[in-house]
């Protein structure tokens, strides 16, 4: 039996990169898809591309308001930027088009996805520090504790 050896691939047809962060940064994997889907078509000069919700939506298996949701949440996290489009109908009316979706630089995400979990931990340790007040406060006061056993102990 011989060997077929099959034809080398060119690296700049048919391959997109995808920045590793993405895998780093708190992406839902239906977030992950979109935005890989997006950087696989987008033009490489622009970093723009117009796909409509139904196309996403048929190549990576999604309804189109699940699309929607998203696309909705790569924008919040700062991934890719939408703006409407208009077209015109054959009889000279404007029309709604597909959104023109812009992506962003990977690091201003990246640098979002940080400022949140900042955030978020700041919150919990001053949620902590409150429910220790809290918790001091009754246990040297009991009858004016918030929580204090009703009927008197």
């Amino acid at each position: 039996m011989k060997f077929q050896q099959w034809p080398k691939r060119d690296p700049r047809k048919n391959y997109f990169l995808v920045p590793n962060e993405v895998f780093h940064i708190g992406l839902s994997h239906p977030e992950i898809s979109i935005y890989c889907y997006l950087l696989s078509i987008e033009n490489r000069e622009t970093y723009q591309c117009w796909p409509s919700y139904k196309t996403i939506g048929k190549a990576l298996g999604m309804c189109e308001n699940t699309v929607s949701k998203y696309v909705r949440s790569l924008e919040e996290k700062g991934l890719i930027r939408t703006e409407p489009t208009m077209i015109r109908s054959k009889d000279g009316r404007p029309l709604n088009g597909n959104l023109l979706y812009t992506i962003c630089p990977i690091q201003a995400a990246v640098e979002s996805f940080y400022e949140r979990q900042f955030r978020q931990l700041e919150e919990d340790v001053a949620r902590q520090r409150a429910a220790e007040r809290l918790a001091e406060s009754a246990r040297r006061s009991p009858e004016n504790a918030l929580c204090a056993p009703l009927g008197g102990a």
